[in-house]
Order: structure tokens, then sequence, then C-alpha cells
């Protein structure tokens, strides 16, 4: 396994460095390209199920990323910096208002090549989708093809993170004939990555084969069948016995009873949070949200439920992103809280993380002796995600990798926390917050970004609409047999082309 760094990049492109390398037995995040030059196919268990058609535009567009279908101009190594992709190089014009992005040569999977006015395209589509990825949250873009190999892409106001956000699956380039009407966009054969997805079954399957004109190599494994199995411990009763060579997100209760050598934990920046619903019902008063935080014991919840895979939530910001650490801003001005009074709320969280359940049963005793009394209901996050984002419920129980949607620290505040946030779970709205978070969004450079990100989460920490309760490493199942799986802290890749088994 890989144990070195690379160092901080300087400029304008953050690198939040994590304590855990992007690491693999054997590969790293450019994959290993070593050995023999055909393989098997790979089965592969993933955690959640699809909840779009597999869309590139929600949540399944980490399906597509993690499978090896899709990717956009840029990617994230394991620093977080932004690396070529489809794009081989770029530059800021304009004062950081557009960036001219250069292509390389590559082919969609329908054996079209990949132009500038194709790429251009693909990105006006995904600026228009309504709702608009998270990656794109604040931020207004526009996309123009300068010949037949430059993109010229536009954010109105200055973005000095645009090369971060392209690397976010939701931004995915498809051929042409990928998009349909009404914003519908089919990724079967449409795509430019090593695995070319040509089956979907309903909600439970895909088949993947390998794409032969993959412009970064051909891929070791002969194509990849994927099965969605949100229940943690069928995942790893698969792996155990056999029927998958990776499953994803493995149970801390499932590690004990397997083979040392099939697990693999990963440093991440995903958090496990509580989010109070600050709209409508019992959490719109602050009193009560400050006596929600005031009787929650986090250590427990670190301790008992991940039984050593965790540390206690101390912040938006976990350990494992090292600039964070010691610059926490203390969160002063919280409301003070009041006697719950037997109020009765509903906490949500879904089943395919078996943890989150376990979860939300400690945080009901706990909020019960203070004083509330507390339901639970627990669903497949498919089932759930629509209820969780209209404010159905007083509160929800979620995990989130803080850096998934681009890398950069800032932009999750103004997708998850702001008035007009696209996966605002809290359904927050306070001018303070979004004051906060424009002011650090405006700012160029690493240092001065992650600052501002740290005085913004003080302000949202401060309105105690969410309560961090641990910050998580990720186990991921991998069989003996399997050489060159991805490790990724960031949650994106789990398959390369150095990939087999």
């Amino acid at each position: 396994m890989r144990t070195s760094c690379r160092r901080l990049v300087a400029g304008l492109l953050l690198t939040p460095l994590l304590s855990g390398c992007f690491a693999s037995g054997g590969a790293s995040l450019s994959s290993d390209s070593s050995g023999p030059a055909e393989g098997g196919r790979l089965r592969v268990a993933l955690a959640f199920t699809p909840t779009q058609n597999f869309s590139p535009y929600g949540g399944d567009a980490l399906h597509l990323s993690r499978l090896g279908v899709a990717e956009g101009l840029t990617q994230l190594d394991a620093d977080g910096t932004a690396v070529p992709a489809l794009a081989e190089s770029w530059n800021s014009e304009k004062d950081g208002k557009s960036w001219l992005f250069t292509l390389r040569r590559a082919k969609f999977q329908d054996d079209t090549e990949v132009t500038a006015k194709a790429v251009a395209s693909a990105l006006t589509h995904a600026a228009a989708a309504e709702p608009a990825p998270a990656a794109l949250s604040g931020v207004k873009v526009t996309a123009q093809a300068v010949g037949e190999d430059q993109v010229r892409v536009g954010t109105g106001e200055a973005d000095p993170v645009l090369p971060l956000r392209l690397s976010n699956p939701s931004l995915a380039v498809f051929s042409p004939k990928a998009y349909g009407k009404k914003g519908a966009v089919n990724p079967v054969g449409t795509a430019t990555g090593l695995f070319e997805l040509t089956k979907i079954t309903g909600d439970t399957a895909a088949t993947l084969d390998r794409f032969h004109d993959y412009w970064g190599g051909r891929a070791q494994a002969s194509g990849v069948d994927a099965r969605f199995i949100a229940d943690g411990t069928a995942r790893a009763n698969a792996l155990r016995t056999g029927q998958t060579d990776i499953a994803e997100a493995i149970p801390v209760a499932q590690i004990a009873s397997m083979d040392k050598d099939t697990v693999h934990e990963t440093n991440t920046p995903r958090n496990v949070s509580l989010h109070l619903n600050t709209k409508s019902g019992v959490f719109t008063d602050g009193g009560l949200r400050a006596a929600a935080h005031k009787a929650i014991d986090t250590s427990v919840i670190a301790k008992d439920v991940y039984e050593g895979y965790a540390e206690p939530g101390q912040g938006i910001y976990g350990r494992a992103l090292t600039w964070a650490a010691g610059k926490h801003v203390e969160a002063t001005g919280r409301a003070t809280a009041t006697d719950p009074d037997g109020e009765s709320i509903t906490i949500a969280t879904y089943s395919s993380r078996p943890e989150l359940a376990e979860v939300a049963q400690v945080l009901q005793q706990q909020l019960q002796k203070a004083g509330f009394g507390v339901k639970l209901e627990v669903r497949d996050y498919a089932r759930l995600e629509g209820d969780l984002l209209a404010g159905k419920f007083d509160a929800a129980v979620a995990a989130r990798n803080m850096m998934l949607d681009t890398g950069d620290p800032v932009s999750i505040l103004t997708s998850d926390f702001t008035c007009d946030g696209t996966y605002n779970l809290s359904l927050l709205c306070d001018k303070n917050v979004d004051k906060a978070a424009a002011e650090a969004q405006a700012l160029s450079g690493s240092a001065k970004r992650q600052d501002a990100a740290m005085k913004a989460e003080a302000a949202i920490l401060r309105t105690d609409a969410v309560i961090p309760l641990a910050h998580l490493k990720v186990i991921t199942g991998i069989g003996t047999s399997v050489k060159g799986a991805l490790l990724d802290p960031y949650e994106r890749k789990i398959i390369g082309t150095g990939t087999r088994r």
C-alpha cells in the first residue's frame, strides 16, 4: 500500500490534504497498469440503489464514476488537486471569470470523437439541469466551443475553483446522442470511461464491458457485474462467500467475522451528522435545537456504534483534513436551551449504511432522557431522499463526504447550508450563514478559502441546525484475489485500469 502523499500544490486550486492517502492493494490514483493485460470480469457490490435511472445529475452519478463509466474534464488526485481527465490542460482568463480547457484526443463509447462542441453541449445541459448539480450551487456556468479542441467555460463571477468543480461526477461528459427531451440523459454506451454501461436491470444490477478505445489505456478487467445491495450485512456476506469481489461500505459490526486481509480502511472527510428541520415543526425553535445539541454525547456514538472506526464529531471539517486541525472557530451566540417538555419528534435515516440506524437509536435514548418524545423512521435511501429534502421529518441522521462535490471546503457550505442550497437537509436559511458562505466563495488561494470556511462553519454551528456526530473511516471489502482496487478518500472511484482478479 502506498504510504506517502504528494505535497500540496500552491496556487488557485485547493488541495485539502487528507491524513490517509489514495491507495489500494497495489494501485494508486492513476491505477497500476502492470501485470497481465487480460483479466476476468469483476463483481462489485454497491451500497446505494440507483434512484434516477442513472441520471448523471444526482446521486446516481457516483455509480457511473465508481464503476469507471463516466468522467469529466478533470479529476481529483490523492491530495484533492484537480488533474487532467478529458482536458489535458487549462488556464484562467478574464480575472478568473472564465477558463480555457484544452481537450485530449478521446472517443465516446458510441465511437464518435470527443469534440469541443460536444463537451460544451454536455456542460450546457448540466448547467440547465433541475435541480442543479450540487457542484454548481451558487455558480452559473456557460460553455462555448473554441475551435475543435478547446472549450471556454464562463462563471459570470470569478470562480478560482472551477477546475475542482468540473471533477464532480455530476458534470461528466456524454456524447450528443445521450441527451433527450426534458433533461433526460441516457448513459448507456455514451460515456468516455474505461467501462461501457451495456445493461441496466432496474435498480438491482448493471452490466459493464471494457471500452477498448479508452484514452487512458486498456482496462485489465474484461468487464464489471455490479449489484446494488442496500443491506450492509448482505454485502459483507457476498464477499465472505465469494459471490462478489469488491463490496463497498462494510458495516463495522461485520469486520470481526471477516478475513482481515479483505478489510481495507480509508480515512475520509465523511461525517455523520444530525440535521434538524429549521423550516417546520419542533426545531424551528432555536431553544429546542440547543436542547437537542446539549443532550447528545457524541463520544458514545464513536465508541459504541463505530467501534473505534470513527472520532467524535468536532465540526463540519474533521481531522482527516489536516488543514482544519486547530482552526475551528468557537461558535458563540447559540440560543439558550429550553425544556423540551415532551415535544414529539421523528428522526429519519437510511438503511444503506447500517450504522446510521444504530446512531439514530442512541440519539433516541439520549433525546428521550432530555425530555423529547422520539420516533424513528428507517428506509432505503432511494425511498427516503425526496422526503428528506422536502422536510417531511423533524430531524435526519445522514452521512456526507464533505469534499465529495468539489474537493473544495467552501462549495459544500453553499450546497448544504445556504438558503438556495440543493442538498440542505436542515432547510436552513440564515442571513449570517449566507453572508459567510458568499464571502468565502469569493476568495482565491487555498489558505484564504480554508480560513473563511472555518468562519462559515462557526456561523452554521451557531444555529444548531446541524450537529456533527462522528468523523468516519470507510471500510471496503476486497477479495484477496483482486489486485489494484482503488481506495479513494473522496469515494468517487473503486475501479481503475489496473484493477483485476
